[in-house]
């Protein structure tokens, strides 16, 4: 029996933070980090059926191309992500009354739709990326057991030599995508990549205003790093975690970002609502067709 200490409960029986009940979501999850973006996905739906908030997370579910979907709010961050994948995963895969963990367990699909910065000159501003994989620069997977078996180790290896990365700095992982959600996505106008979690915007993402860098070098080194035909194409600050969870939990996770700023051109789309629209409505249509 799981502890009401370790899993914590609302007086209405939904989950302490995404205050959410078992029938409340679907089984495909889009992830959205701005509040406002979970209205700009179920305003592409067919029907409503539920929504809920609490903090930053806000949860709409409904139909769309006769197909029931979820789209949750998780904020900035891995931290946040913990606290999503967690608790999305007890909803479908613990018997909350009973507090114990069911012996048929069920798989997600979890979508994460972002914006993102490229790091490379050949991913512009305004173009799609899907995240083949994701290095988590945020040591948060490494508080699991076993991360070793789901990571990409040689990747890592070789990622830590090139970079001389520093001893002061939390270790890095590398998770692949779902090659399941991934095949959903071969088309020309979707640009393959591989993708850094940071945990922050500014000093983790190399930028400086007030404080020096640890390792000020560190982002030419990552526009340069190779391994095998694999280059390091983004920043955002969500998808190590989204990748790590949910394949030690058992469901299917992928990231789609659409690129707003170019660190290597200096080139920005403040305004990349509308790009943004049609992006959601993309991943919309190629996960229910």
């Amino acid at each position: 029996m799981i502890l009401n200490s370790e899993l914590i409960l609302n007086s209405d029986g939904t989950i302490f933070h995404l205050h959410l009940k078992p029938e409340n979501i679907a089984d495909q999850i889009i992830l959205v980090g701005d509040q406002a973006r979970v209205d700009s996905v179920a305003g592409f739906f067919d029907q409503t059926d539920f929504s809920a908030k609490n903090r930053e997370f806000r949860t709409v579910t409904g139909w769309y191309n006769g197909k029931k979907l979820s789209v949750i709010s998780t904020g900035i961050g891995t931290d946040n992500i913990d606290i999503v994948l967690n608790e999305l995963d007890a909803l479908v895969n613990i018997d909350l009354k009973a507090r114990e963990i069911k012996d048929d367990k069920k798989s997600l699909n979890i979508i994460r739709i972002g914006t993102s910065g490229s790091l490379q000159e050949d991913f512009p501003v305004n173009s799609f990326l899907v995240s083949q994989k994701s290095i988590g620069f945020d040591g948060m997977l490494n508080f699991y057991a076993n991360r070793e078996q789901i990571c990409d180790l040689p990747f890592e290896k070789a990622f830590k030599q090139f970079t001389g990365w520093s001893e002061f700095l939390p270790t890095p992982y590398v998770v692949d995508a779902s090659r399941k959600l991934m095949s959903k996505f071969e088309n020309p106008e979707f640009k393959k990549g591989v993708t850094i979690s940071a945990p922050g915007f500014y000093g983790p993402q190399g930028r400086v205003l007030r404080l020096p860098l640890a390792m000020p070098q560190l982002n030419k080194l990552l526009e340069k790093f190779r391994f095998e035909d694999h280059k390091i194409t983004n920043f955002e600050m969500e998808s190590s975690a989204i990748y790590g969870l949910s394949k030690m939990l058992g469901h299917q996770a992928l990231t789609v970002c659409l690129i707003i700023a170019n660190r290597v051109t200096k080139q920005a789309n403040e305004n990349y609502r509308p790009v943004m629209e049609k992006l959601i409505k993309k991943v919309l249509d190629n996960l229910t067709k």
